[in-house]
């Protein structure tokens, strides 16, 4: 493992995934005969990259700058958190720009644990909902603090995916809405 020093030199003392500056700690990325796969992070990325299932989503749009680094152990994670948040529009647009080459890409893969946690969101039928899906309400809504009801059968057009798994977002009257997923179907 290398030394803090040498990691705070190399990553001129910030978090090497979202650039904070303190309570910085090494982590060493488990896999098998690689170099350099040590980083240093701060305590909020160490905490959710040592436990995937406690990620919260809105800490990663940074990773928008770490992913073009040259060293392969920030591009393993940068891809892993990507991978794991590919349901949202912003990292499948990430995911999309980012090359990463073979080897590196299979090393980011070899960690199956760390994807374990992902959950997905379904529509009442089941079919997987991704940023973006069209879908139809098969429900009489009621719209809170909207004054209106949407009405079964409306189409809704490109929506969101929300932290929540029972949630989606979409607009509907020109009013963006939070919809349960189990009063929808994917078109």
């Amino acid at each position: 493992m290398a030394s803090i020093n040498e990691l705070k030199e190399r990553s001129s003392s910030q978090c090497e995934l979202c650039a904070s500056d303190t309570n910085l700690s090494p982590f060493e990325i488990p896999g098998d005969n690689i170099s350099d796969k040590d980083l240093l992070l701060c305590n909020t990325c160490l905490e959710q990259v040592s436990n995937p299932s406690s990620m919260v989503e809105s800490h990663w749009h940074c990773i928008k700058d770490s992913m073009w680094s040259p060293l392969p152990g920030v591009q393993v994670m940068a891809w892993r958190v990507m991978k794991k948040f590919n349901s949202s529009s912003w990292a499948a647009d990430l995911l999309e720009l980012f090359y990463i080459d073979e080897d590196t890409l299979a090393w980011a893969q070899s960690d199956p644990a760390f994807f374990e946690e992902i959950i997905t969101t379904k529509d009442c039928n089941g079919a997987k909902l991704k940023a973006g899906d069209n879908i139809t309400i098969i429900k009489d809504l009621d719209v809170k603090g909207a004054n209106f009801t949407a009405k079964r059968g409306t189409a809704v057009r490109n929506i969101s995916l929300t932290s929540n798994p029972e949630h989606i977002e979409g607009k509907v009257n020109g009013t963006r809405i939070v919809l349960l997923t189990c009063y929808v179907k994917k078109s």
